[in-house]
């Protein structure tokens, strides 16, 4: 099959959650990717620069010698985050790189993030001073705002003006779902850039909601309909260095997916990279692929393209229909079905 070379990915957003199953994960994500930026989601949230620097140790423990991942890690915002912690952070840059915005209420673990984005202005202006990135969650938490209307929301009552008000603030707008984030983020100052999920660029919402609820593609933000993925995937595909690689991959045991209220996460580490060769390739655009996915994020964070190689092949695999996870089992995305693409080569 036809074969391709491109620098070892990062991955801008990855859940490694926390205890035994982080071996789990790390098993799958070191193969894919150099770097890994984790999210601070916990129970209890990476609020300070200690936790932060003892979650990546934990994470560091997981690792396997021959493949190891190098974790960039995150502080959770919440109302209480002052300048000082801030200023901590920094000073154990290149470990930690950057602060999540999670609007309380949003998304998993997110009950302790930010309740009105002025709280946190004088945490984002230190930030926007020692050069730390802002990480959005880009959905509003409004109970009275529609589950698919919650983005393109975010973008007119919280990101415009933000960018307005401090202007030098490097921002990402995480796993963009729309095509007003696609559009906003275009137009936007280049200090404003943009993750894309694997499976934002390859399903809409009928893989949610046709033939039953699948509780698997089940995540916040939530699958749009198919305007918005050809959106999408057409922003990743174009070669624009305002969007790159972040899988949001978020694994939740099967019991609590396959529930009468199941989590939100979409399990892809075991194939993100694979996947993302998959959508390239069916734009076309498989010479666009190494860039959203080795070097337009690491631009972002100031960091240098890896020096090492991944070599992808269009080979299908079959994907097994769970993988372990601590004492339970994790589905991933494409659960006993077949993707295109193999990794054949690393070096």
């Amino acid at each position: 099959g036809t074969r391709i070379t491109i620098a070892l990915p990062d991955d801008f957003h990855h859940h490694f959650r926390d205890g035994p199953v982080t071996a789990n994960i790390v098993e799958h994500a070191s193969q894919r990717f150099g770097r890994c930026l984790a999210m601070p989601n916990l129970k209890p949230p990476v609020t300070t620069t200690e936790m932060a620097l003892a979650y990546r140790e934990r994470i560091l423990s997981s690792n396997n010698e021959s493949n190891a991942i190098e974790p960039l890690m995150t502080l959770y915002l919440t109302d209480e985050t002052t300048p000082e912690e801030i200023q901590k952070a920094a000073a154990a840059t290149p470990k930690i790189v950057a602060c999540k915005y999670y609007p309380a209420g949003a998304t998993t673990n997110s009950q302790f993030g930010v309740t009105d984005i002025q709280n946190v202005y004088p945490a984002l202006r230190e930030m926007a001073k020692v050069n730390m990135l802002l990480l959005i969650h880009s959905e509003v938490a409004t109970p009275s705002v529609d589950i698919f209307d919650r983005e393109r929301t975010f973008i007119q009552q919280i990101i415009t003006p933000l960018v307005a008000d401090i202007s030098d603030l490097q921002i990402v707008m995480e796993h963009i779902s729309t095509k007003d984030a696609v559009d906003y983020v275009l137009g936007a100052p280049p200090n404003v850039r943009a993750t894309m999920t694997c499976h934002h660029l390859l399903y809409n919402r009928n893989a949610l909601l046709v033939g039953g609820v699948k509780p698997h593609f089940y995540c916040l933000p939530i699958l749009k309909r198919e305007t918005h993925r050809e959106a999408l995937i057409e922003a990743a595909a174009s070669g624009s260095s305002k969007f790159f690689l972040g899988t949001d991959s978020a694994p939740h045991a099967t019991p609590t997916k396959e529930n009468a209220c199941g989590c939100a996460g979409v399990y892809t580490a075991h194939a993100a990279v694979e996947l993302y060769a998959e959508a390239f390739d069916q734009m076309g655009a498989l010479d666009k692929l190494e860039a959203f996915c080795s070097k337009n994020g690491a631009e972002h964070y100031g960091l240098s393209p890896s020096t090492r190689t991944m070599t992808l092949e269009k080979k299908a695999w079959t994907v097994p229909s769970t993988y372990q996870f601590g004492d339970s089992t994790v589905t991933p995305l494409r659960a006993g079905e077949t993707i295109a693409w193999s990794i054949v080569e690393r070096s």
